[in-house]
């Protein structure tokens, strides 16, 4: 029984250092960040939910639309040395079921329309479910009331 109580504490802990980690990265935005959250905040982006600095496994995405399941990541200088970590990142969310978006942080200080453009068009394109719901409603039941020889 204690193992069990240990196992819980440790997650607890493991959940508490994520929250406090997600928080501390949510107080000290970049300027790209502080500037691309001012444009997704409040659903000002085709009424979809943003979260900022959302854990996905053991990465914090920048900016995350869980509804759309699409991630926005901002880079800065530093990512031109860490290109194998941020494939093996974006490995890992898009095997979680989400599209990623790479924006460098120049681009959102500079060109920040465009960036928006192509957020919204993410947001706006048909991605296929993985598991798309059978056929239900008027139409199905039309078709298999239609018997196949007429």
């Amino acid at each position: 029984m204690s193992e069990n109580l240990d196992t819980a504490g440790s997650l607890s802990r493991s959940r508490e250092r994520v929250r406090v980690r997600a928080r501390s990265l949510r107080s000290t935005p970049t300027d790209a960040e502080a500037l691309l959250w001012h444009h997704l905040r409040d659903r000002r982006m085709a009424n979809q939910k943003f979260r900022r600095q959302r854990p996905i496994g053991p990465y914090f995405a920048d900016f995350a639309c869980l509804g759309a399941k699409l991630i926005v990541e901002l880079d800065g200088g530093q990512h031109t040395e860490a290109v194998a970590y941020d494939e093996n990142r974006t490995r890992f969310i898009e095997a979680q079921g989400y599209r990623v978006l790479r924006f460098w942080n120049h681009e959102v200080l500079t060109q920040t329309d465009a960036v928006r453009e192509r957020i919204l068009q993410a947001l706006q394109e048909d991605s296929p479910h993985p598991n798309p719901l059978p056929q239900a409603g008027e139409g199905a039941r039309q078709k298999a009331a239609v018997p196949s020889g007429e």
